[in-house]
């Protein structure tokens, strides 16, 4: 029994980031930041933040047009730069 493939991503298309790290600042301009430099022009109507319980982290969540694997690499690479960011997914 061979495994089922994975689907794959047809580009361009609405590509979800989130972003998880320290409440301030710094961090949200990070995050817009790398998004200019790599998809510029994204829609900042979709992006979305939430506050951790005790509002010591946020989430920031990105839609952008991804237009290849090679895009996705870079962002995240260069999201994990700053170390005020915790997690991207």
């Amino acid at each position: 029994m061979t495994e089922p493939e994975m689907p794959r991503i047809e580009f361009p298309c609405d590509y979800p980031i989130k972003v998880m790290g320290e409440t301030c600042e710094e961090f949200r301009e990070h995050v817009f930041s790398v998004m200019e430099r790599h998809a510029p022009g994204f829609d900042q109507t979709k992006v979305s933040i939430r506050d951790s319980r005790k509002s010591t982290f946020q989430a920031v969540t990105v839609i952008i047009t991804a237009t290849g694997k090679p895009q996705l690499e870079a962002i995240f690479i260069d999201l994990k730069t700053s170390t005020r960011v915790r997690m991207v997914l």
